[in-house]
């Protein structure tokens, strides 16, 4: 695993935009020598232009600012967004940015979906929040229910140093003297201990999955999982089972009113399976369920980008802190448990389709397929991407809808 544990830190847990916008949007405010952003997506809405003013004006006053976005999360951005945050100073890369094949996006694995803030190597945000107006309560029946964590303390290092990494090392260079006096250092501010763990293509293709594993084979009272798109493999199915037999109370919050038909088609594959050995399933029916959280007994608990399904656990970039701490781990479960009194609802045996001989042939199909979904990722392609700086396209107009494809492309290694 690529990751060891830091103690001395603080957590706050973020729900949902209403929480997450305003504290990175301070933060990075209140910065004075860097702010480093990823994420997998903005968009050109009103919470996307916030944050763009936020950028173009710590970055006029001499903030260094980098921010790498996703070139298919994000492949929408025009020149009107792109061109002021060059004019004031932020380098805007993109991740593999690819032009489009008949109107359809091209780049469709291994994106770069973490989501990750590290301002003045004092604070860190990470969580599944994108920079987009559908996480706020106001965008209607589709805005999504989501967690996010800030972070302090000296884990805080670490993050830097990682989202530090996946920008080039002549732009450090280069940029080097815009810190004008060195960094506050990750001073002890809590009592908690944690590890940054993440997941590429290449040395840490299965640590987040192999965290989970580790959780819920150590648990002896509770686990809960909020996942918004559970397809997980055999091993951690396996593992859920095995808890559950033990008698351990484990819970999973899964999406009732998916974003996407197939999300729910998918888990609900797996219930039958699932219930036999004791898991109780609860289906998240107010709105979309957007979140990567879970916890174990009373200490552990994890935030991320990770989702349970083929594309996070064996083809993205992802990025999730995991925590040992009683007062976080009780905050996350009055949360989680809130959602389950008043925002689910069970689904019990006798909701389940009648089990027939095609039932049981598809399940038999699902679960050879889970089994081997891993090597078969690395069938698909497998190419080196690209960490591109985003200029606007002198040749595109500055209202035009050109999208990430269009910019000038500088390469740079990630």
């Amino acid at each position: 695993m690529n990751a060891r544990w830091t103690t001395g830190n603080r957590f706050e847990l973020l729900e949902n935009g209403e929480a997450f916008f305003p504290a990175v949007f301070d933060a990075i405010r209140q910065s004075r020598q860097e702010v480093l952003l990823e994420t997998f997506i903005v968009f050109e809405d009103k919470v996307g232009w916030e944050l763009h003013g936020v950028l173009m004006e710590v970055a006029r006053r001499g903030v260094s600012v980098d921010v790498l976005v996703d070139g298919f999360g994000s492949s929408e951005l025009t020149p009107a967004f792109i061109a002021p945050l060059a004019a004031a100073g932020v380098r805007l890369r993109a991740f593999d940015p690819k032009p489009r094949f008949l109107g359809m996006r091209t780049n469709v694995f291994r994106r770069m979906h973490r989501k990750i803030v590290v301002v003045d190597e004092a604070v860190a945000f990470v969580g599944g929040i994108n920079y987009s107006a559908d996480h706020l309560l106001d965008f209607g029946p589709m805005a999504k229910q989501d967690h996010a964590l800030k972070v302090e303390g000296p884990i805080v290092a670490e993050i830097h140093k990682f989202a530090r990494s996946a920008i080039s090392d002549e732009n450090q260079r280069r940029h080097w003297f815009h810190r004008r006096a060195p960094p506050p250092r990750n001073q002890v501010v809590g009592e908690g201990a944690s590890l940054f763990v993440t997941r590429d293509n290449q040395h840490h293709r299965t640590d987040i999955e192999r965290h989970y594993r580790v959780a819920i084979r150590a648990a002896r009272k509770e686990v809960i999982i909020a996942n918004a798109y559970f397809f997980p493999g055999y091993r951690l199915l396996k593992e859920l089972r095995r808890a559950a037999h033990r008698g351990v109370r484990v819970r999973l919050i899964l999406q009732g009113e998916p974003d996407m038909r197939i999300v729910k088609t998918a888990a609900a594959m797996l219930y039958d399976h699932l219930q036999r050995a004791g898991v109780q399933i609860y289906e998240y029916c107010a709105r979309p369920l957007h979140s990567k959280v879970a916890l174990a007994d009373d200490e552990w608990a994890t935030v991320g980008s990770s989702n349970l399904d083929p594309l996070s656990l064996s083809l993205n970039l992802e990025a999730n802190v995991v925590i040992r701490d009683r007062s976080f781990n009780h905050r996350l479960r009055e949360r989680l448990e809130d959602l389950i009194a008043n925002s689910c609802k069970e689904i019990t045996p006798e909701r389940l389709p009648t089990r027939t001989v095609l039932h049981v042939l598809r399940s038999f199909l699902v679960f050879h397929f889970l089994r081997r979904y891993p090597a078969w990722a690395g069938w698909l392609p497998a190419h080196v991407p690209k960490v591109v700086v985003a200029q606007p396209d002198a040749s595109q107009a500055a209202g035009s809808p050109a999208g990430m494809a269009h910019v000038t492309e500088t390469p740079e290694t990630p």
